[in-house]
């Protein structure tokens, strides 16, 4: 009888250091999941600080598109007209999943062949290689917050996300973008710019960020 509850007492602790060992696995795991995404993080902070220096350095020369800088001069959700309202863009291709009526931007260069469901009216917004860092791969699409290309400051036909100071009349004061709905677009003396950064990192580690400069 003895011998007997020596065994059951062994094959219980026996159970509870397996399920302490997966436990202990387990939060490991996740506590690897949650550093690389905070790596990946920090790696599309970088990256948006080397699209800025890029953008200053040729603020004045943006009214085009420019490919190898993944650089769109319009949000490109505007027909070349600036007034016809395309679909809206779907940044991840998830956010409007099940929405036919959306626009992908080609982060992987396989025309959005990646997509995991659901259907899309575009996929022709390509992105530009950045400088890879820390063994995570760095992606970024630059997206100029006006209805179409061409210089804003002659053309009265485009209009832009307008820059509200302090001591504006309006109830937008100091900047501020209303994310709930699309950016109004009027004529301004400088527009918005929307940086877009898709980092892929370690463990299909994948981090948007999406970053709104004013020069």
């Amino acid at each position: 009888m003895s011998l007997l509850f020596a065994l059951l007492t062994l094959v219980a602790l026996m159970l509870s250091a397996l399920a302490l060992v997966r436990s202990v696995d387990t939060s490991s795991l996740m506590l690897g999941n949650v550093g690389f995404k905070q790596d990946a993080t920090a790696a599309a902070d970088q990256a948006t600080r080397e699209v800025i220096t890029w953008l200053s350095a040729n603020k004045f020369n943006l009214n085009s598109n420019v490919p190898t800088k993944g650089y769109f001069a319009s949000n490109q959700e505007f027909e070349d007209d600036g007034t016809t309202v395309k679909p809206p863009l779907d940044v991840t291709g998830r956010q409007l999943e099940g929405t036919a009526d959306r626009q992908l931007i080609d982060w992987d260069g396989n025309n959005c062949q990646g997509v995991i469901s659901g259907t899309y009216t575009g996929c022709t917004i390509n992105p530009i290689a950045g400088t890879d860092v820390g063994g995570n791969k760095v992606s970024y699409v630059v997206l100029r917050l006006c209805s179409k290309a061409g210089d804003y400051t002659t053309d009265s036909t485009i209009n832009c996300a307008k820059y509200f100071g302090a001591g504006s009349s309006t109830t937008q004061d100091h900047g501020d973008l209303n994310y709930t709905t699309r950016p109004e677009l009027r004529a301004a003396a400088s527009p918005y710019y929307r940086i877009l950064v898709r980092v892929s990192g370690a463990r299909n580690t994948t981090s948007f960020t999406e970053t709104i400069v004013h020069f």
